[in-house]
């Protein structure tokens, strides 16, 4: 029987953070989550931190305590992340700020503060969260795909530059799932965003589980030979 996995995962609160979280926790694992409110949910295994992830002085208290507590990181998976569906010439700088300090930055603060402790037993598992709008080429989220754009080219070279420490960094990048994040989307958007894809319909949480474990975050001394310095780009199509 192996021992429980350590993991974080960010914004935990609802959607698909909360379901990461109930999957992993069901599986036996220890999650550390967090979110900008508390948590209307609990487990024995789990740990909620409330903080803004663009905030680094919070985010460095999180990692510390779970290196009090637990001495190491097995894994990390960054969900967190706001949207906003705007033309880029109605788009407020305030908006572009926060999609940009909390997709983008928010996600570098905690892969850098994960692998610092990761890189402790030289294992872990880093998963972001990217989405299909950059490829789609969306109108109306110049500044949110943009952001997403940014995740994927961290995640590469994030997963070359800690690939000698045995931890490995990807991406996956879900179709739409119904969460607030898509909420201000117009309807005729959504369904002509579903109607390109192979599978024409809404991808559920659990698609969205079954994807990131794959990335198998239940990391043991006899998959550290399996880092590859390579981002694997995960589309999830469903």
């Amino acid at each position: 029987m192996r021992d429980p996995s350590v993991l974080v995962i960010t914004g935990t609160r609802k959607g698909i953070g909360r379901h990461l979280a109930e999957h992993y926790c069901g599986i036996g694992d220890v999650v550390v989550g967090c979110s900008r409110e508390a948590s209307e949910w609990g487990h024995p295994s789990y740990l909620h931190h409330c903080l803004d992830v663009r905030e680094e002085a919070d985010v460095k208290k999180m990692f510390l305590d779970v290196a009090r507590r637990f001495g190491r990181l097995d894994g990390l998976i960054n969900n967190a992340g706001v949207a906003s569906m705007n033309h880029s010439l109605l788009t407020p700088l305030s908006t572009a700020r926060n999609l940009v300090e909390t997709n983008f930055l928010g996600t570098f603060l905690f892969c850098r503060e994960a692998a610092k402790l990761m890189k402790r037993k030289s294992l872990g598992r880093i998963v972001n969260f990217a989405s299909v709008a950059t490829k789609l080429n969306l109108e109306g989220e110049a500044i949110y795909a943009s952001t997403k754009a940014a995740v994927e080219s961290l995640t590469r070279i994030l997963a070359r530059e800690l690939a000698p420490y045995g931890i490995t960094v990807n991406a996956v990048a879900p179709t739409p799932v119904q969460t607030d994040l898509i909420r201000a989307v117009p309807q005729e958007k959504i369904d002509a965003l579903i109607a390109r894809q192979a599978i024409r319909r809404f991808a559920e949480f659990r698609d969205v589980v079954n994807v990131v474990a794959a990335e198998n975050l239940q990391v043991t001394e006899q998959s550290r030979v399996q880092c590859v310095p390579e981002q694997q780009e995960t589309g999830l199509v469903t």
